[in-house]
């Protein structure tokens, strides 16, 4: 196997690293940006339940389902990845993400929605940590950083274009949604399963159970450090789709669309600057890089403590992507770095881990404190951005930290 590698010359251009990133890479991420287009149906899931004539608390347990579904593919992905090798994974993944989304569309009763989200989150999440750990097999630790940036530049892209496209479709039909969600996740297992050679990625391992690498993970500190700071920053991130909306249309008096303005200002921003910020951040130190980037985030949402007006929430979506925009990519490429090589699906799961049980406990825990005060959560989210640099920059491990 063939890692995509070259001299650390921080003086190379942007479209010089991008010429150095191999072939399966980019088939890779234009299979992942037609895949991502079409993930439709979760974000309307509300909307066609209510429909359907289900009570809200419906939607609650389909999407509780849906990301325990993740949490348990985030330990069992990492295990397949190292176990059975990337591109199995990959196809499991794919294949039974479609196989379930279509389960859903033909779901009637609220067990089989609930059954029918929870599968499909599994399959969904099934896929992070193979993706993740077949593009740092393939890509040498110089690299990374770009590799990293052009996969969240494919997600945030494909996202935006494809969630103005469902709104088009599902005033169609709702079965619409299921059927192209399903069909563009088919088209990524196809791609996967003829653009990819056998055996891609490191070879699957003997020792790939979890009771290996626990021992491993838990003398890592560096490596637990990052993964409890990744926790706190996601409780913060997942404010942006749970209290902000309340306090854009509640608190400021603002209606949806200034909701959705905010939303789609943090993906234009990832689309139009990260890759060529990573010009400057593959430069510098990752660790203090990923400390100012989370303390950024935290700080952005505290400034919504001091007003709520409509300046202060576009200042707010700035700074909170500009933390995202120089911590995520390197953040990627840091905990890539720091796994062993036979160890690298089971540390991209565990990384996963942590964004998995925030997924649930952030937006509860941001709620249940809004609904006490919105300036103790927005104080306590630059609270939790400052934590998580300190859990950063604390005993810096001194190798591969320039990337």
């Amino acid at each position: 196997m063939s890692v995509a590698s070259g001299p650390a010359d921080p003086q190379r251009g942007m479209i010089a690293d991008l010429r150095l990133l191999p072939r399966p890479f980019y088939l890779l991420m234009a299979g992942s940006f037609i895949n991502r287009f079409g993930h439709f149906v979760i974000p309307f899931l509300a909307i066609y339940l209510r429909q359907l004539g289900f009570e809200p608390k419906v939607t609650g347990y389909a999407l509780a389902a849906y990301g325990a579904g993740g949490f348990f593919a985030s330990i069992l992905g990492g295990y397949l990845a190292d176990s059975i090798g990337r591109k199995p994974t990959l196809l499991i993944s794919t294949f039974g993400a479609a196989a379930t989304m279509m389960l859903l569309a033909f779901a009637k009763s609220m067990p089989e929605f609930v059954a029918g989200a929870f599968l499909s989150g599994l399959m969904t999440s099934l896929y992070y940590p193979a993706s993740s750990s077949l593009t740092a097999d393939l890509i040498g630790k110089e690299l990374r950083v770009r590799a990293f940036a052009v996969q969240r530049l494919v997600i945030n892209l494909a996202t935006a274009l494809g969630m103005m496209t469902a709104g088009l479709v599902a005033a169609t039909s709702f079965l619409w949604l299921f059927v192209a969600d399903a069909a563009t996740t088919v088209i990524l297992a196809l791609i996967i399963l003829f653009g990819l050679q056998r055996g891609i990625g490191k070879k699957a391992v003997s020792n790939a159970g979890w009771s290996a690498a626990i021992p491993v993970i838990a003398r890592d500190a560096p490596f637990l450090r990052s993964v409890c700071a990744s926790f706190l920053m996601a409780c913060i991130f997942w404010q942006t789709g749970s209290s902000l909306g309340l306090q854009v249309t509640e608190g400021s008096g603002l209606d949806e669309k200034a909701y959705g303005f905010l939303l789609g200002l943090n993906g234009l921003l990832i689309v139009l600057f990260e890759l060529p910020l990573t010009n400057w951040t593959r430069r510098h130190d990752a660790q203090k890089l990923m400390a100012a980037g989370y303390a950024l985030m935290g700080c952005g949402l505290a400034l919504l403590a001091l007003g709520s007006g409509a300046a202060m929430l576009v200042l707010a979506m700035v700074v909170l992507t500009v933390g995202e925009m120089v911590s995520s990519p390197v953040a990627s490429s840091y905990v890539a770095n720091l796994a062993p090589d036979e160890m690298r699906g089971r540390y991209m799961g565990f990384s996963a881990f942590s964004w998995n049980i925030a997924a649930g406990v952030g937006p509860m825990a941001g709620l249940w404190l809004y609904g006490m005060s919105p300036g103790l959560l927005w104080v306590s989210c630059g609270i939790a951005g400052l934590a998580a640099a300190w859990l950063i920059v604390i005993r810096p491990k001194p190798v591969d930290k320039r990337l």
